[in-house]
C-alpha cells in the first residue's frame, strides 16, 4: 500500500491528514506542533471502533451515576432526618403520600395479596420505581444535562412537597429532603463529567505520541471505583442515620418503664372453656406479638407520653384538654374487645381479640358536652389519619375506650403507644384511631374521614361472621375422624350458633366454645367423620339476634366482606 494510499486512510471529515495516525503506521515521522495544538484534536473526526464501544457502554454506565447519585439523596436525607421527625424522610413521605392517593381497590388488593406485609410490598415498589426513574435521569443528564437536572430539581420538588403535606410536619422538616437533593445533584455532576471526559479522550496508551491532556482522562476502573466509594458512603449514611435516630428516641424504653394504674373496673374473669378443642384453632386471647396491625403508618410514629395531649373540641359546650397523667389519674375500665379490619376477606386473618386497659370515652365527652345536632366524632392520628365514629356509640354502654394498655402491659409502639380508641362493634377504619391526638364532635353532613373520602362507608359496624380454621384449605388429613374448628364473630350481638356443612350436604351444628362477652369473638368445633377424597367444608353463623349471617358474597369496600366460607380439603 503506498503512503498516498495510507494517508487518505487516515483523513477526517475535514480533509485534513491525522498525523498521529501516519506515524503509528511507521511511515511518516510525527510533524512539529509549533502551536502546541493537542494532537488528539487533530484525531477528533476520526472513525474509532474503541470511541464507539464508549459510547456505548456510556448509557450504561449514565444509568450507574443516576442510581449512586439517588443513593446520596437518599442517604443524606435519612441522616439529616435523624435531627426531624421520622416523617420528614424522602422514602416515608413519599410512601404516605402514595398511600393518600391510593384507590380503594388497590388498598384491598395490597392487603389480600400482602396481608400485614402490606408496607414492605409497598417499600419494595418505590425501591423499583426509584431504581427505574433514577437510571433514566442518569442518562438523560448524560446526554443533556440541563434536562437531568430539571428532572433531579422536580424529583427534590416532589419529595419536598410530600414532606410539608404531612401532618404534624412543619416547613424546617424539608431541610433534609433539600439537602439531599443538592448533594444528589453535585454527586450526578460528578460522575456523569467522569463519563464525559471518557467519551472525549480515549486511553493514552492508545496514543502513545500524544502529550497529556489539561483535564486528566478517565478510565472505566476509575469511574466504577468513584461510583463504589459513593455507594458505599451513601449505605453507611443511611445506616449511621437510622442508628442516630433510634439512640435520640427514648419513646420505647419510656414504654417499657411505664406502669399501668389499677383499673377502677377490672376485666370480668374469663370463663373456663373459650379456647375450642379443636387443636390449631387460633388462641382465643390473640398476644400482642401476633396481633394484625393495618394502618396507613409507613413508620411508626414515636410519641413521648409526657408529650401527649387530646383536644376535643368542635360542637361542645368546653373545648378540653387531656394530658396522659389525665388518663392515669381517671377511672380507667378493663374489658376484652374483639377488633376486626374491614379490609378482612371471607375467612380471613384480619381480626384479634385483647384485653386493653383505657378511659371510657363517654367520660371524655361528658367534659366537653356536645351540642344538640352533633352526631359524630371525627378522630385524628398524629400521622394525619382520621375516622368518623357514631356520636351514641361513643356514649353507650359498649365500653368504648381510650386505651393506652393492652394485654397488662402499655400499649406496643405499632399498636398506638401512647394512647388509641379502642370502640366494640365497629371495623377500625371508623374507630380504632392509633395514636390519637384530636377528638372533634361534628356532623356526618360535615365532615369526612379518611377512607370515608376515599369511597367507604360513613358507618362500619361489623357484620357476622365465621371461619374454618383447621384443616386449613387444601390440606391433607387422614380418613377416620377429624377435628373442624375456627372462630365466628358478631361484636355487641354475640354468636349463639354456627353451622358446619360438608359436599353440600345437610347443615350441622358445631359445638360453640363459652363465651366470654358479647364484644368478644367465639370459638366452634366439630367432630367429622372423614371418608377418603376430595370435600369441602363450609361454615356460617348467627347472631345474638338470631340472624343468620348472609350467603351473599361482598367485596370489602365499601363496609366490609360478607359470604360463607368454602374450604376444600383430600382426605387419604
Amino acid at each position: 500500500m503506498s503512503p498516498g494510499t495510507e494517508s487518505m486512510s487516515s483523513r477526517g471529515r475535514s480533509g485534513l491528514t491525522c498525523p498521529l495516525a501516519v506515524a503509528k503506521a511507521g511511515h511518516v515521522p510525527v510533524p512539529d506542533n509549533p502551536r502546541r495544538v493537542p494532537l488528539r484534536m487533530a484525531c477528533m473526526n476520526k472513525p474509532s471502533m474503541k470511541r464507539s464501544k464508549r459510547s456505548r457502554g456510556g448509557t450504561a454506565l449514565a444509568a450507574v451515576a443516576g442510581v449512586a447519585a439517588a443513593a446520596v439523596v437518599l442517604s443524606v436525607a435519612e441522616l439529616i432526618g435523624a435531627f426531624f421527625t421520622n416523617r420528614a424522610t424522602p422514602l416515608i413521605a413519599l410512601g404516605s403520600t402514595f398511600i393518600d392517593f391510593t384507590p380503594p381497590w388497590m388498598k384491598d388488593f395490597a392487603i389480600a395479596t400482602f396481608g400485614t406485609n402490606d408496607k414492605a410490598a409497598l417499600f419494595v415498589g418505590m425501591a423499583a420505581t426509584i431504581l427505574l426513574l433514577a437510571c433514566v435521569l442518569g442518562i438523560v443528564a448524560y446526554r443533556k444535562w440541563a434536562l437531568g437536572v430539571a428532572g433531579v430539581l422536580l424529583m427534590g420538588a416532589v419529595i419536598v412537597a410530600s414532606v410539608v403535606t404531612r401532618a404534624s410536619v412543619k416547613p424546617v422538616d424539608a431541610l433534609p429532603s433539600l439537602i439531599g437533593t443538592v448533594a444528589g445533584l453535585v454527586v450526578l455532576r460528578l460522575l456523569i463529567t467522569r463519563l464525559w471526559r471518557l467519551r472525549e479522550w480515549p486511553d493514552q496508551a492508545a496514543d502513545v505520541a500524544a502529550k497529556e491532556p489539561d483535564r486528566p482522562a478517565t478510565t472505566r476502573r476509575a469511574f466504577f471505583a468513584a461510583a463504589g466509594i459513593t455507594a458505599a458512603a451513601s449505605a453507611v449514611a443511611a445506616a449511621g442515620g437510622r442508628l442516630l435516630s433510634v439512640a435520640r428516641s427514648n419513646v420505647a424504653a419510656a414504654r417499657e418503664s411505664l406502669q399501668l394504674p389499677a383499673p377502677a373496673r377490672p376485666a370480668p374473669a374469663v370463663p373456663a372453656g373459650v379456647q375450642s378443642k379443636a387443636p390449631g384453632v387460633t388462641p382465643w386471647l390473640t398476644p400482642n406479638k401476633d396481633f394484625y396491625r393495618i394502618d396507613t403508618a409507613l413508620s411508626v410514629p414515636e410519641i413521648n407520653a409526657q408529650d401527649w395531649e387530646l383536644r376535643i373540641h368542635g360542637l361542645v359546650e368546653q373545648e378540653v384538654r387531656l394530658n396522659f397523667q389525665d388518663l392515669l389519674d381517671a377511672q380507667l375500665i378493663e374489658s376484652h374487645v374483639s377488633l376486626t379490619c374491614v379490609s378482612n376477606p371471607v375467612g380471613g386473618n384480619l381480626a384479634g381479640n385483647a384485653k386493653w386497659l383505657g378511659m371510657p370515652i363517654r367520660d371524655v365527652l361528658k367534659l366537653a358536652r356536645p351540642r344538640a345536632g352533633a352526631d359524630m366524632v371525627l378522630s385524628t392520628s398524629v400521622d394525619g389519619f382520621s375516622a368518623s365514629t357514631p356520636l351514641e356509640v361513643l356514649q353507650d354502654d359498649r365500653d368504648a375506650m381510650l386505651a393506652i394498655g393492652m394485654n397488662g402491659e402499655a400499649l406496643p409502639l405499632e399498636h398506638g403507644y401512647p394512647v388509641r380508641m379502642v370502640v366494640p362493634g365497629l371495623y377500625g377504619f371508623v374507630s380504632a384511631t392509633k395514636w390519637v391526638v384530636d377528638l372533634e364532635v361534628t356532623r356526618f353532613a360535615d365532615s369526612k374521614a379518611y377512607w370515608t373520602q376515599r369511597g367507604w362507608s360513613e358507618r362500619g359496624p361489623i357484620k357476622t361472621m365465621a371461619r374454618v380454621e383447621v384443616p386449613k384449605s387444601f390440606a391433607n388429613v387422614a380418613a377416620g375422624k377429624v377435628a373442624i374448628g375456627g372462630t365466628a364473630w358478631a361484636q355487641t350481638r354475640g354468636i349463639t350458633k354456627v353451622e358446619v356443612q360438608i359436599d353440600g350436604g345437610p347443615w350441622t351444628e358445631a359445638m360453640l366454645s363459652k363465651e366470654a362477652s358479647l364484644i368478644t369473638w367465639r370459638q366452634w368445633s366439630l367432630d367429622w367423620d372423614a371418608t377418603p377424597g376430595p370435600h369441602y367444608i363450609k361454615v356460617r353463623a348467627t347472631d345474638g339476634r338470631g340472624e343468620l349471617q348472609t350467603e351473599k358474597r361482598a367485596d370489602p369496600v365499601p363496609d366490609g366482606a360478607s359470604g360463607w366460607q368454602s374450604v376444600m380439603v383430600n382426605v387419604e
